[in-house]
């Protein structure tokens, strides 16, 4: 199946390439194509994606080249892999404007975070395999 979802995340963040993992692993249908902002060639292949902007709340491109922000690409992920119910909450009108403020703050302090969490703030390069 071709890819539905390109999702452009930090792989420098821990807790990021954590959560990247997870939804390539449940992904059995290899819909979601998981693109690193910090390689070295992103900018070239990517022109269209500011790496200033996407360092600071995670992008994302569905197959129609609409690009999606914040929790909003986070529920498209894991509805492609098949655990949509889990985040459809977080969309939910009364919800979504306080999950978003939540998500806004994770990614701003997500180094903090995945220190707490992971014992590690950064990695030179998460790998996805």
């Amino acid at each position: 199946m071709a890819t539905q979802l390109t999702i452009f995340y930090d792989g420098q963040c821990p807790l990021c390439v954590r959560e990247m993992k997870q939804l390539k692993r449940l992904d059995k249908e290899q819909q979601i194509a998981f693109e690193d902002i910090l390689e070295d060639d992103f900018s070239e292949r990517y022109p269209q994606v500011s790496v200033a902007k996407a360092n600071t709340i995670l992008h994302g491109m569905n197959a129609q080249g609409k690009m999606l922000y914040g929790l909003d690409v986070t529920h498209a992920a894991w509805s492609l892999a098949g655990r949509g119910w889990l985040t459809a909450p977080l969309r939910w009108p009364l919800i979504r404007w306080v999950a978003d403020k939540i998500y806004l703050y994770f990614a701003r302090n997500r180094y903090r975070i995945s220190k707490l969490v992971t014992g590690q703030a950064r990695c030179e390069r998460c790998s996805l395999d």
